[in-house]
């Protein structure tokens, strides 16, 4: 199985840190919040990882490199455009050959093992497509799900709070089969008129594939503005600062 981190969103809630430094490269305790996914997937067993960067994003090639000193083998691919996160995994489809991983690259994950555990659901389930989902604070930040027993039967990306189908959320972590690129063409732009992957989702969803959902315990912070940069920074210190 192989990986796929998507890494070519500008990062503008986070300015003027990123105006400087790609956000994915923003430290989480000793270590970028991109390296804290590089290791999840590397202790998953997935040592081929394709990372989507923008076309003027160089830092983030710079710092990694090929993935050697990861213990992993990193192949970037370039977003043309910022049409949404899901062209950002089109863009990956010619690296891709089989199953894989999708994890963003600015979200800081614990426990470590997490992504194990989600492909290990998706394998046994033989399903189509799975995503992680926890139950979340704010509905209008996340994908939400309306679960259906294993099954996602509807997902909505940052609904209104009168609009959420649950308070299950997608935590940026997702296990697909290539069939997800056929889903990702047929997709139309919806939130703030990009290609959501939510959306492709929905796309499959509608197809009859088998799609579903496997809730992750633990801490999942999206390092998407300042208050969440600290957030998983003190998460950090007071958890594994002392190692």
């Amino acid at each position: 199985m192989q990986g796929l981190i998507p890494a070519a969103g500008g990062g503008t809630r986070l300015g003027p840190f990123t105006n400087a430094i790609p956000k994915e490269l923003l430290p989480v305790g000793d270590k970028a919040v991109i390296e804290h996914v590089v290791e999840a997937m590397r202790l998953a067993g997935i040592t081929d990882i394709v990372i989507v960067v923008s076309p003027h994003k160089h830092g983030l090639s710079d710092y990694l490199g090929s993935g050697r000193r990861f213990g992993v083998n990193l192949t970037y691919v370039v977003q043309d455009e910022r049409k949404g996160l899901a062209d950002a995994v089109l863009s990956g489809e010619h690296a891709i050959d089989g199953s894989f991983v999708v994890v963003l690259g600015d979200n800081f994950f614990r426990p470590k093992e997490f992504l194990k555990e989600l492909i290990s659901y998706h394998l046994n389930e033989r399903a189509d497509a799975t995503l992680g989902v926890a139950e979340v604070g704010d509905v209008t930040r996340h994908g939400i799900i309306k679960p259906e027993g294993d099954r996602i039967a509807e997902i909505i990306e940052k609904p209104s709070i009168e609009e959420a189908p649950s308070i299950l959320g997608s935590i940026g972590a997702y296990v697909f089969e290539r069939f997800i690129f056929d889903a990702i063409r047929e997709t139309k732009p919806g939130y703030n008129g990009e290609l959501q992957l939510t959306d492709s989702v929905k796309v499959a969803i509608g197809l009859g594939r088998r799609v579903l959902y496997k809730k992750i315990d633990g801490i999942h912070i999206d390092v998407g503005t300042p208050a969440d940069l600290m957030m998983a920074n003190k998460w950090y210190m007071n958890n594994e600062g002392h190692r």
